[in-house]
């Protein structure tokens, strides 16, 4: 079958199966994590994770929200701060994530950056994120943009996360809470409704395959060729 790939390792080469692609049911509620990216007393992308998660719950799932104060620069504290290690244990508990952003000059705020920036890659290319559908939201305090959800879409392919197609920019998002901090009826609440329903349903398709679907040529041949070695050194 690879006599035609001479580039190919044989051992390490799998034709993709659809019998591995059947999502077993899991018995749980999808498990949903939020970050947001201000520490602002009324910060807008705090009030639109909150609306975001009555809307995921009342979908049929479990939700977890990081709140990011206290939390450290990245490599200003040791990994065993409590912040990180909330935030770490987080990540790996959920099946998908909501990240919301301001914009701030143009670009995701550093506060959302910084949370991401945490999470440890513990080995090769291999990440704590991969696999875990994402959906990216941001608020902007003029007009609409697309900045920082274009900027997290990049971030989520770098953590090799499943980003769904739809997002949420909400522009002028002043005007679009009421003082009690609800949002109020618009077209934008509606594409909030819209990501939230599309993340549940790619997260409930693919959270029972993840690893299939992130389960790479290149990382089984690196895996082989360190097992290879071993092997060698012992019997050397």
């Amino acid at each position: 079958m690879t006599a035609d790939l001479p580039n190919i390792r044989p051992d390490s080469f799998r034709i993709p199966d659809p019998a591995e692609l059947q999502s077993g049911r899991l018995a749980h509620k999808p498990r949903i994590l939020m970050l947001y990216g201000s520490l602002r007393e009324r910060s807008y992308s705090r009030l639109l994770t909150l609306e975001a998660q009555r809307l995921l719950e009342a979908m049929g799932a479990e939700t977890r929200i990081f709140h990011p104060d206290g939390l450290p620069l990245p490599d200003d504290a040791a990994a065993t701060h409590p912040k990180v290690q909330e935030l770490r244990e987080a990540m790996l508990w959920s099946e998908g994530q909501v990240w919301t952003s301001p914009e701030r000059h143009g670009a995701m705020s550093g506060v959302l950056k910084s949370q991401i920036d945490w999470i440890p890659l513990p080995g090769g290319a291999i990440r704590p994120t991969q696999g875990r559908t994402l959906a990216v939201m941001q608020v902007s305090g003029g007009s609409q943009s697309f900045n920082a959800v274009n900027q997290m879409r990049i971030l989520g392919r770098w953590m090799r996360m499943v980003t769904i197609p739809n997002q949420s920019s909400v522009a002028k998002a002043y005007q679009e809470f009421e003082d009690d901090g609800r949002m109020k009826p618009s077209a934008y609440y509606d594409r909030v409704v819209d990501v939230m329903e599309e993340l549940v349903k790619f997260t409930l398709l693919t959270r029972g395959i993840a690893n299939h679907l992130t389960d790479r040529y290149s990382e089984r041949k690196e895996a082989a060729a360190k097992l290879e070695a071993r092997v060698q050194q012992g019997v050397a």
